[in-house]
This record gives structure tokens, C-alpha cells and sequence, in this order.
């Protein structure tokens, strides 16, 4: 199928395709004319990747993962563990958050919140 009728049956750009196909995430064919052509595995590809990156996956996690996942023998299994593993990365993150939180919370109205030394009084 053509770029036009792959982005209109998954929403997407054109241009977010083309670069899909910059990144490796998509590849497609080129015809005697020089256009694209995309299989129609694509179609439910894209929809993974956009559910992935929904979840919090980058495009690099995903091209990473996604030839890895396609020749897992068990791929709920293999998905349970991406899962498992981005979980600790939020996990993590959150805990970043909310001690970055705790302290502007303990600068803030202070009379000059960028010192220390001041703020802690």
C-alpha cells in the first residue's frame, strides 16, 4: 500500500511515517516510480508502536525491542518483562520527583530560595 492510504488507515502523517522509516521503526519497499510501499503488516505494527509509546516506550525502546520481541518464543512473557522493567524506571523517577518536590517545596518563600543556606532556615 501506498504512504497516503498507510497514514490514513493508521492516522498518522505522512511525514511521521517517513520518519519511522528514518529511525528503522517501518521499512517499505520502493516501486519502479519511486514511491514507497508498505506491506500490510504495517497496519497492525504502527498500532503496536503507538500503544507502546502510550505506555511510555520511546521509539528507540521500540526499535530496539521490537525485532527481539518478534522472535521471542514467548512474547507475553518477553512483553511482562519490558514491562516489569519500565515499571522500576518510573518507580524511580517518581522517587526523583517527589524529592525534587520536597525541596523546592522547602526553598520556595524563603528569602532567597537558590541559597541553601538560607533556605533551610
Amino acid at each position: 500500500m501506498r504512504i497516503g492510504e498507510l497514514a490514513a488507515r493508521v492516522g498518522l502523517s505522512r511525514d511521521a511515517l517517513r520518519f519511522y522509516e528514518e529511525v528503522g521503526i517501518l521499512t517499505s519497499e520502493r516501486r519502479p516510480n519511486g514511491y514507497r510501499d508498505y506491506p500490510p503488516e504495517a497496519v497492525p505494527w504502527l498500532q503496536y508502536v503507538r500503544t507502546a509509546q502510550r505506555l511510555g516506550f520511546s521509539l528507540a525502546e521500540i526499535a530496539h525491542h521490537g525485532q527481539e520481541l518478534s522472535e521471542a518464543p514467548d512474547q507475553a512473557e518477553a512483553l511482562s518483562a519490558l514491562f516489569a522493567d519500565k515499571i522500576s524506571v518510573i518507580d524511580t523517577r517518581m522517587a526523583e520527583l517527589a524529592a525534587l518536590r520536597a525541596e523546592l517545596t522547602d526553598r520556595s518563600g524563603t528569602a532567597c530560595p537558590l541559597r541553601r543556606e538560607q533556605a533551610a532556615r
